[in-house]
């Protein structure tokens, strides 16, 4: 009897798994209504009949299964005991039943939207059950894993679902109440139009529009000889440093931009907009401590993120390229050409062929700037507080005391002008303590009381007053671009690398644990899976495969991710087209990364091995 029982678990497994399988094509297809078809009837009497079983066999019930009103969930994969992960649950609603008009959804961009504005509500319906784990995300609207919509209109949500199992023994009543009433009411309440009154659906429009206002506005900004734009009546402080929502009260300034640097926009749902446009080349951001510099800076970092409504930040955008950089002592780098930066050292390295277990922070800032440039940046923000001070600069008294014969570093002041004339790279720097950047910028804000001032021509008489400085480079002779090997990658005994986030700012990838914390792009746990995810998917690809570069290998994900050249605006990280591709690698929770984001994890991987 027990092996007659545990032949038909073993079966009932099998053929869960072809059925899993065959939904999770389907959902890489972008089609909700293809899983329905192959969905069984029946899991409230099958979970009843299970009632008191052991733990395992809810693995039994991997596969579709079809609720009222043609909802239909799937059981993508069960826990091993009541401890582990939660099991991972998908939610189909088909385009007929979910009922959202086209208007809403007949661009990546709106589907993206859509599905972020659904999420965030089946959060809410989900809020009083603490089995349910769903990924709504924050103030940023990124493509995930958690909500999506099929261009015909069919809903997904996948969601961690905690399965009861008191004493190790299926808890059939419960899991039903999870599984099908629980499920069916948030499908009802948060992904069927007909849930949502009038002010409900005046929500769900604004939210859309606000989204592609924002991602229109982001693809624009190269056309008007923009990097940034920052739109009047912004909010950009945050409440704290761990809650990134607006700050409120009466010391908030909204943003104004000043008359010299104002650009008017049209914007498909807005309509005319007006705010400061951050042009191409060099932009210095001065003034005071507590003005606001840093505040603005941050905001320009966000800004290659679309925002929620109410954000403050919706209409603040940065070039979709952009990448902040910081010094970070200790991260390693592998065979990166730093030598623009780092000369004759004394222990004879090759800084044309660069490698460090441990890096100070002017070498690990310097080859940040390198590797960034060779990820495909075209925009870098910097600001001085987290900066190596000998990498930004060296003024004309420590010029006089040391030698240039003696200092192997060369400063980026030096070499900035020439990051956007020879390489079109536009720089943006938060500098308050060194008047030399006067020198070299085409454009001076000063924040003053949090509020910009465009003081460009005050700067230029100013810097026309010589102080004896000496340039000690003339330009940035570019970068040498290396041939990641994919050895990094381990499957495992099911083929597959193990992936795992530790807090915000730790991947897990195999046996390697990538410390992330000076990427300041990534916006959450999630995003960080996203990154792991992209990297098997470069792998299991073969773009990586140690004969092309990392920049061919970059574009051959974004052509994955739908970024590549000729993709609609919206598609890949600000689209759904990248949640499918990464869906294929596994399903789990994650948000659809940028290929720089993908690149530095890479970079701060210890043991890569590259070729050049």
């Amino acid at each position: 009897m027990r092996h007659r029982q545990g032949r038909q678990e073993r079966r009932g497994r099998q053929d869960g798994a072809g059925e899993a399988d065959a939904a999770a094509a389907a959902d890489a297809a972008g089609t909700a209504d293809a899983a329905a078809a192959a969905a069984r009837p029946g899991l409230e009497r099958e979970l009843e009949r299970l009632h008191g079983a052991p733990y395992g066999r809810y693995r039994g019930l991997v596969g579709s299964w079809e609720l009222a009103g043609g909802v239909v969930v799937r059981l993508v994969r069960a826990q091993a005991d009541p401890f582990a992960p939660p099991a991972r649950v998908a939610v189909h609603v088909p385009a007929q039943r979910a009922g959202f008009a086209p208007e809403v959804r007949d661009t990546p961009v709106r589907r993206r939207a859509l599905a972020g504005f659904l999420v965030r509500r089946a959060a809410r319906e989900a809020a009083g059950e603490r089995a349910y784990r769903v990924d709504a995300g924050g103030q940023e609207v990124l493509a995930r894993s958690s909500c999506t919509v099929a261009p015909d209109g069919a809903v997904t949500l996948r969601l961690g679902v905690a399965l009861p199992g008191p004493r190790r023994r299926i808890d059939g009543r419960a899991a039903r109440r999870l599984l099908c009433e629980g499920l069916e009411h948030i499908a009802r309440r948060a992904l069927c139009r007909t849930a949502y009154d009038d002010e409900g659906l005046r929500e769900l429009r604004e939210f859309v529009a606000t989204v592609e206002d924002a991602t229109v506005l982001r693809e624009r900004l190269p056309e008007l000889g923009l990097v940034g734009f920052v739109a009047d009546g912004a909010l950009l402080p945050r409440r704290s440093g761990a809650d990134d929502r607006p700050a409120a009260g009466d010391g908030v300034v909204p943003f104004r931009a000043p008359e010299e640097l104002r650009v008017t926009v049209e914007l498909p749902n807005a309509g005319t907009v007006t705010g400061m446009g951050v042009p191409e080349g060099v932009t210095l951001i001065v003034g005071g401590g507590f003005h606001g510099k840093s505040t603005l800076l941050r905001a320009l970092e966000a800004g290659v993120w679309d925002h929620v409504p109410g954000d403050g930040r919706e209409r603040v955008v940065a070039h979709r390229d952009t990448v902040k950089l910081r010094a970070e002592d200790g991260r390693p780098v592998t065979r990166v050409d730093v030598h623009a930066f780092v000369g004759h050292l004394p222990n004879g390295a090759d800084t044309a062929d660069f490698s460090t277990a441990n890096a100070s922070g002017s070498t690990s800032q310097a080859a940040s700037l390198c590797e960034a440039v060779e990820s495909g940046a075209r925009v870098l923000l910097i600001d001085e507080d987290t900066a190596a001070t000998n990498l930004m600069i060296r003024d004309a008294r420590m010029q006089a005391l040391v030698a240039k014969e003696r200092e192997p570093l060369t400063p980026l002041v030096d070499l900035v002008r020439s990051l956007h004339r020879d390489h079109g790279v536009s720089t943006v720097l938060v500098m308050g303590g060194s008047g030399d950047y006067l020198d070299v910028a085409d454009r001076v804000v000063m924040m003053d009381g949090y509020r910009p001032y465009d003081v460009t021509e005050r700067a230029r008489g100013i810097a026309a007053r010589p102080t004896g400085r000496r340039a000690e480079a003339e330009s940035f002779p570019g970068v040498m671009h290396r041939r990641p090997d994919p050895a990094f990658a381990d499957p495992g005994a099911r083929g597959r690398t193990r992936i795992r986030v530790r807090g915000t700012d730790h991947l897990v990838l195999g046996e390697h644990e990538i410390d992330l914390r000076g990427v300041e792009q990534l916006a959450d746990a999630p995003h960080l899976t996203g990154v792991g995810l992209a990297l098997e998917l470069l792998v299991r690809r073969g773009h990586l495969d140690g004969r092309r570069t990392l920049a061919e290998a970059l574009d051959l994900l974004d052509a994955e991710l739908g970024t590549g050249v000729g993709a609609e605006p919206g598609a890949g990280p600000n689209g759904p087209d990248g949640v499918a591709a990464l869906l294929s690698v596994r399903d789990e929770d994650f948000a659809v990364p940028r290929r720089h984001e993908v690149a530095a994890a890479l970079n701060r991987l210890r043991g890569l091995r590259v070729r050049r």
